[in-house]
Formats: C-alpha cells, sequence, structure tokens
C-alpha cells in the first residue's frame, strides 16, 4: 500500500513539475517554493491539531490562558510563515469568531464553497491576484475535531471568557467532522520567480 501511495505521490509532483515548466516566463513559478508552502501548511495543521487535542479529557472549562496556549501559537506560526517567505499566510471561515479571519473576497468565499461541497477535497492551487501582485494561491480545509467543540460546539456550552470577549462570534454549533474553514497562503510569482533564478 505504502508502495502505490508513494507512487501516487510522485506521479502528483511529475505533473506539478511539467505544468508549471510549461508556463510563460513572465508568470514563471518556482515548484519547489510551492512544494514548500504545502509542506508549511500541513504542518501548521498538524499544529494546531496536536494543540487541540490537549483539551480532550479536560473536565475543567477551557479559560483564556488555555485558549493562549492552543490557539494563539498556530496564529503566530502563520505571521512567521508570512514574513519569512514574502507569502502571505491566513485563516479564513464563514462562522468565524475573529472578525479579521472574514472572507475578504470572491475569490475565498467560493474556496470555501467548494470544500463545503466537496467533503473529500482537502487542499487546491489557484492563480489569483493578491493586492495587485499576482502569484499562486493554496487553500488548505480546516475540518473540526472533537476537541474543537470545548469551544465550538453548541452555543449556549461556550467558554464564559468567549461570551464576554466575542460578543459577535460566529463559530459555533459546530459538529464533529464540519468544515471550521480554511488556510490560505498566496505565494508572490516574482517571490517564487526569484527563488527559481537563484537555484
Amino acid at each position: 500500500m505504502s508502495k502505490l501511495i508513494s507512487r501516487l505521490i510522485l506521479s502528483c509532483c511529475a505533473i506539478a513539475i511539467i505544468w508549471f515548466s510549461q508556463m510563460p516566463m513572465a508568470q514563471a513559478a518556482n515548484p519547489a517554493e510551492l512544494s514548500k508552502a504545502v509542506e508549511e501548511i500541513e504542518y501548521l495543521d498538524a499544529t494546531r491539531s496536536g494543540l487541540a487535542s490537549s483539551l480532550e479529557g479536560r473536565t475543567e472549562p477551557p479559560t483564556k490562558q488555555t485558549m493562549k496556549e492552543v490557539c494563539k501559537p498556530v496564529g503566530m506560526r502563520a505571521k512567521q510563515l508570512s514574513m519569512e517567505n514574502n507569502w502571505q499566510v491566513k485563516q479564513i471561515a464563514t462562522k468565524y469568531r475573529n472578525p479579521n479571519h472574514a472572507p475578504q473576497s470572491e475569490t475565498e468565499e467560493n474556496a470555501l464553497e467548494l470544500f463545503e461541497q466537496n467533503p473529500d477535497l482537502i487542499g487546491f492551487w489557484q492563480k489569483d491576484t493578491v493586492s495587485g501582485e499576482m502569484g499562486d494561491r493554496y487553500f488548505r480545509r480546516i475540518n473540526v475535531e472533537s476537541s474543537c467543540l470545548a469551544c465550538h460546539g453548541a452555543k449556549n456550552s461556550r467558554p464564559d471568557f468567549v461570551k464576554a470577549n466575542y460578543p459577535e462570534d460566529h463559530a459555533f454549533d459546530f459538529q464533529v467532522g464540519d468544515l471550521r474553514g480554511m488556510y490560505s497562503v498566496f505565494v508572490p510569482e516574482i517571490q517564487a520567480g526569484l527563488k527559481a533564478a537563484l537555484q
């Protein structure tokens, strides 16, 4: 089974390399840069999942300090990835708690809708223009896990600090397996092309 998976991964990589190599030079993308973006987002999601799992089995309700230990590191890592790589990394959700995570464009709304309609879709790339810059954008789904329900379950069971600090909260009444939102990472073509030229 692992050989089959390895072959599928290699086939996908080969297709991606051929597709990117046939792009015009003005839009040259660096496959290594795009692969790195996917790897970083996968690691970010694994971090989120691991930190959230620390809530399982606790009898006391989550506190603001608990959330700083569970949610804040994910947001901080997203900012760090943006600064280190000249990417734009963010979390986006229709049912958001932080208004900064609301979809800001039709592209983002369409991506969330695509994930909602296709539960097996994990992630996808598409061309996009962000703040006047052309580039490649990767969207990766975030699913609700059982540990998420401590803060994102029934509206009336939310922790007191959530009710107090997020009066416009929309991120509740989720079930395990629901679409919580998505990660978005935008890689500018200039950045990807520059790195490709230096390699």
